[in-house]
């Protein structure tokens, strides 16, 4: 079985597909947790402000993480798709 992604009609088999849901799964999976931490911190550093650097360090740690782990997805979505790479270089 197989999913038209576009109007090219490039086909993703159903392996493919179950492929990138399941990396989709796991990224959402590690951001949801990585702002949890960091909801957490935020929250624990407005009742005590020594907090405030542990929650700087893991924004300055996470954040790059969270947006590398999306450009790699959508490089791969991207892939399967047959689609143009995106510009990640304008911001």
């Amino acid at each position: 079985m197989a999913l038209i992604m576009n109007e090219t009609a490039t086909v993703i088999a159903q392996e493919e597909l179950v492929q990138l849901q399941q990396k989709f799964s796991e990224i959402k999976h590690s951001i949801n947790n990585a702002l949890a931490v960091m909801m957490a911190l935020s929250e624990m550093s407005q009742r005590r402000p020594d907090y405030s650097e542990k929650l700087a360090s893991t924004v300055l740690v996470k954040a790059p993480q969270i947006v590398s782990s999306l450009q790699e997805f959508t490089e791969a979505l991207n892939e399967k798709a047959g689609g143009s790479k995106p510009d990640v270089s304008a911001g």
